[in-house]
């Protein structure tokens, strides 16, 4: 019982933050869908194989699609639903009235099923019951409607959600033409939607040269955080329908990048620049490692499949009695005793005090090694709750460290009773997708741990290194240089871990009952032909030049063994060692190549002693530390390569 106790401390004392630590929460989603001409308007015709085949409400309901087929499984909790707004027939619920006039509730805000997917799926791909969902209403439409349903559905499905959004696409600009009357009803409801904690985000859609004038109606229902609009000002995706990319992938781009709720490694955190200088800012895991989901075991015996649940109990060994968790204690080992602690003394030695970041100092960025990782890093932005102006001080501070090339230094506890570390403060311009304009690395400061003195290790002996020559070395900067992925960046978002995807991808066949893929789609297999085409060339010259080199180093070898075996044939005079104390004549020691192949040959070479094997092999510069076993294990891979 004490060492199953002493793993579950160990635990305890873990001090990495994972996914249950920082803000966990579910997420409701709702995508609105505008049903109009426009939207149903299929794409110019085009002889560009991937130009736009699907008009914009096909191409939004897809993404949604591809959306929920990845939420069913990887976030089982969250609820998400669709609403086609502007159609000619209204639905909401069936025991209901009609409060919300041309507003159509394909999928209610619920935790998506499989029978939901099925419906969507064969509406997208099959076109089923279009002719009845997708006609767009002839009276017009009023978007306080949308707004009103939206708030009633988050009010009564999720109103304990943490994150509730809604997402709207559409490619009208000015849905009330103007009209201040239809307009104002709008603008309070959205209010209202924001007043409840519901994020409005929007996703417009335009053709050929056209341009989304925001200024018409949207920018008084879409809501940016100010400290958003300090890093980029008026910043706002949209997707282009009709072009080379097509319209679905811009989209599922776009929403994939925002589809994801974010998460608060930290909130309203003490900054400290200075003294007496402090602002607020908050902390999100950007890089978070995926698994599966948590499988569970199911108790199928009765009428209804359910979940079983798993219960714990601790019972001394001696006696076989339950022990209660106030009879455990606390207890760390020294000296082969265990040394026990109340839970007041257990904080008293964690405490370091309250969750600050503390800049101590600067430092050139070209000091930090990349060595010097020792966990995944923190991003942090301006929080505004904390202290009013933060946000213009942490950019003046982010775009002094990128202009000038420098990092910080700081002081950083994460949570009460953390442990301290020490962390870079590393500036981070954005980086996005070329073809998309999506940022997948956002523009920020990043909290950076580094090592103390306590985490450095040895770096192992570096015996016998071997270089290349200069012709190689030039022939391989040619081939690296042919072969830089894209903008020389590693873009995430075009990598999905093969082996996850296929695991969703297996279990989405057998819970939609669709027929099991034969093998996974994975993106990280090297594109052969591309990288044949580009320099194939250059690869088999650099392969012929090292056949040459490794023909000439076995020559040299060759050489020197036929010299020495020469040698043998007459007495040498022994060399005179360097220091005549230190390492014993090889009169006494050495052994010939000759004789040591004659010993590997009868299986002798185990009967040599220590200190006779490790004079042999330091004469061979072969590494002479280790067991008797390794240093036979060595020289005979020694024989084997040279005699």
């Amino acid at each position: 019982m004490a060492d199953h106790y002493e793993k579950r401390d160990e635990e305890e004392e873990e001090d990495e933050i994972g996914e249950e630590d920082y803000k966990a929460q579910k997420d409701a989603l709702i995508f609105a869908i505008e049903v109009s001409e426009s939207m149903l308007r299929p794409p110019p015709e085009s002889d560009d194989k991937k130009a736009d085949k699907d008009p914009p409400v096909y191409a939004a309901l897809k993404c949604a699609y591809q959306v929920m087929q990845q939420r069913i499984i990887s976030n089982p909790k969250d609820m998400m639903g669709i609403v086609l707004f502007g159609t000619e027939k209204t639905k909401y619920r069936e025991d209901q009235g009609i409060p919300y006039p041309h507003c159509y509730v394909y999928t209610d805000l619920d935790i998506p099923a499989a029978e939901d997917v099925k419906s969507l799926k064969t509406l997208v791909e099959e076109g089923e019951d279009a002719d009845e969902v997708l006609v767009p209403s002839s009276d017009g439409f009023q978007m306080s409607s949308l707004f009103f349903l939206a708030n009633h559905l988050f009010t009564v499905k999720a109103p304990n959600f943490g994150s509730r959004r809604l997402f709207i696409i559409t490619d009208n600009d000015n849905p009330h033409h103007g009209d201040k009357e239809l307009k104002g009803p709008a603008i309070n409801f959205a209010k209202d939607l924001y007043d409840l904690g519901v994020t409005i985000e929007l996703f417009a859609i335009t053709r050929g040269e056209e341009k989304f004038d925001f200024s018409k109606f949207y920018d008084d229902i879409i809501y940016r955080d100010p400290a958003i609009e300090e890093a980029h000002p008026g910043k706002v995706s949209t997707s282009k329908s009709g072009g080379g990319l097509t319209l679905l992938n811009s989209l599922i781009s776009n929403i994939n990048s925002r589809q994801t709720p974010k998460r608060s490694y930290f909130s309203n955190m003490p900054f400290e620049i200075g003294p007496g200088l402090q602002i607020s800012v908050k902390g999100y895991n950007i890089i978070q490692k995926q698994a599966p989901a948590r499988s569970c075991y199911v108790w199928l015996d009765g009428e209804k499949a359910q979940i079983a649940v798993g219960e714990t109990t601790h019972i001394a060994e001696d006696s076989a009695r339950t022990v209660q968790t106030g009879e455990v204690k606390k207890a760390y080992k020294f000296g082969g005793e265990y040394v026990y602690f109340s839970e007041d003394e257990q904080k008293s030695i964690k405490q370091f005090g309250g969750p600050i970041i503390r800049i101590i100092g600067f430092k050139d960025r070209s000091q930090l090694g990349f060595w010097a990782s020792v966990k995944k890093s923190i991003f942090i932005f301006p929080s505004e709750e904390g202290y009013v102006g933060s946000s213009r001080v942490f950019t003046a501070l982010w775009q002094k460290l990128l202009k000038s090339k420098k990092i910080g230094v700081a002081w950083h506890i994460a949570r009460t009773n953390g442990n301290p570390q020490l962390v870079a403060i590393i500036p981070s311009k954005a980086q996005s997708d070329r073809k998309t304009g999506v940022d997948f690395i956002p523009a920020g400061l990043w909290l950076y741990p580094i090592p103390y003195a306590d985490d450095l290790r040895e770096a192992p002996d570096q015996v016998n290194l071997v270089r290349t020559t200069d012709q190689l070395t030039d022939k391989m900067n040619k081939i690296i240089g042919n072969l830089q992925l894209p903008t020389a960046t590693y873009n995430p978002s075009k990598y999905p871990n093969p082996a996850l995807q296929w695991h969703y991808k297996i279990l989405q066949a057998l819970a939609l009952e669709e027929e099991v893929p034969d093998k996974p789609n994975d993106a990280t297999v090297p594109k052969y032909k591309a990288i044949h085409n580009r320099c194939g060339e250059y690869i088999q010259e650099w392969s012929r030049t090292a056949d040459d080199v490794l023909g000439m180093v076995r020559d040299s070898k060759a050489i020197k063994r036929e010299m020495e075996i020469d040698d043998d044939d007459e007495p040498r005079p022994a060399k005179k060692p360097r220091k005549p104390a230190a390492k014993p004549t090889s009169d006494d020691t050495g052994m010939t190549n000759a004789e040591l192949k004659k010993k590997y040959k009868d299986g002798t070479l185990l009967k040599l002693t220590v200190a006779e094997l490790k004079p042999i092999l330091a004469d061979r510069g072969i590494d002479t530390k280790g067991l008797k076993k390794a240093l036979v294990e060595r020289l005979e891979e020694w024989i084997e390569d040279n005699v």
